[in-house]
């Protein structure tokens, strides 16, 4: 199991057309990415997380992560997501995964659950990226509607601290291509 902590500032690589939507509101970025992804050629460039504290939870062979959002002036919980990506594999820098795209975005106090991006997730089933069976893996997956687990990542109204002395942080490495 692997827990992670991001907070406004930190950087970390993220794909650049995602960074270009995010950063112009261009949604046409966002969706030539689906096409580079499907295609193997995508470029990663830093990223500085903005707007909200972010807990995350990974765990060993899992079809999808936990990730919990809160204020991070105040700490209080603002939603819950359930991202669903192939198993998340270890390397020297964190972890390597494949999004599949869609996520379950559940009420901070567990009231409503919905759909996110559920349209870049049938393109990339019509671009090939998400296949038959990681489509059956996410249909089992939203079935089973994870509940938040206990521990520290169970916990969303405990605020996340900043890293202080003798914490390690790693930010983004040199900008690659996929």
């Amino acid at each position: 199991m692997l827990h992670l902590g991001d907070w406004p500032g930190i950087t970390a690589p993220a794909p650049t057309a995602w960074t270009t939507a995010l950063r112009t509101g261009d949604g046409t970025a966002r969706r030539s990415g689906l096409s580079d992804l499907a295609a193997g050629s995508w470029e990663l460039e830093p990223w500085a997380w903005r707007d909200t504290v972010l807990r995350s939870r990974f765990e060993t062979g899992e079809w999808l992560s936990l990730h919990y959002l809160q204020d991070p002036a105040a700490g209080e919980p603002l939603r819950r997501y359930v991202n669903f990506e192939r198993p998340a594999v270890r390397t020297r820098i964190g972890i390597d995964t494949l999004d599949l795209l869609v996520d379950l975005v559940v009420e901070a106090d567990l009231s409503a659950v919905r759909w996110k991006d559920a349209d870049e997730y049938e393109h990339g089933r019509r671009l090939g990226s998400i296949s038959d069976a990681d489509h059956r893996t996410v249909e089992q997956g939203a079935r089973a509607r994870p509940r938040p687990p206990a521990g520290p990542c169970g916990s969303v109204r405990r605020p996340l601290a900043r890293p202080g002395a003798g914490r390690r942080v790693v930010g983004a490495g040199p900008a690659r291509r996929g």
